[in-house]
């Protein structure tokens, strides 16, 4: 890590809690915002997320641990609806690091990928479908929708990727740090009864 790295990080890291950017265009915009050429070697998003960490810990540290609880308790809601599925919460809402101004990312595991789509239109849920990048680098089918926040009257924006059933085994694999990059039910109702402990 460089000096140049570091500062592009601290950029990033404010776009990321104050706008909710994504870590890849916050730190395009901060390569830009600092004048800097387009191929100047970026902090990787482990070192983002360090940056965003110490920003929240500086500035948002009487607000974002509420927030962060809302969304937990809203992705719980969800999860617990799309059971079937097998669902795992990734993102800033499962490491720690969201606001209110983060969305939840679901992964679904199936044994059928239009299953989801079904069971949203049996529950009336209307939904944007759309592809997206999935954690292996490949396309995956997601499914959008907005769900009202009580505890942040807002909406927010719950995002469902589906994945076969048989790639959850390779969404398990710890981090670089040695954590998980995504928790099941059982792990985020823990994460949830340790934080009312």
């Amino acid at each position: 890590m460089n000096d140049l790295q570091t500062e592009i990080a601290a950029q990033a890291a404010r776009w990321v809690v104050e706008e909710g950017l994504e870590y890849g265009p916050a730190k395009r915009r901060a390569v830009k915002a600092m004048g800097l050429p387009g191929r100047t070697a970026l902090p990787g998003n482990d070192q983002l997320e360090d940056a965003v960490r110490d920003y929240l810990a500086v500035f948002c540290c009487d607000t974002q641990p509420q927030e962060l609880l809302a969304l937990r308790r809203l992705a719980l809601v969800w999860m617990e609806r799309l059971e079937e599925f097998r669902p795992h919460l990734g993102g800033a809402v499962w490491r720690g690091t969201a606001t209110r101004l983060s969305d939840i990312y679901l992964q679904l595991f199936c044994d059928d990928c239009k299953s989801t789509e079904i069971a949203l239109i049996d529950r009336k849920v209307r939904y944007l479908p759309h592809r997206v990048t999935g954690f292996n680098g490949e396309t995956v089918d997601a499914l959008s929708v907005h769900a009202f926040c009580a505890e942040l009257q807002e909406e927010i924006g719950v995002h469902l990727m589906i994945y076969d059933r048989d790639d959850v085994r390779g969404a398990l694999i710890p981090d670089g740090k040695g954590r998980a990059p995504r928790g099941d039910l059982r792990a985020l109702r823990r994460v949830l009864a340790e934080v009312q402990a």
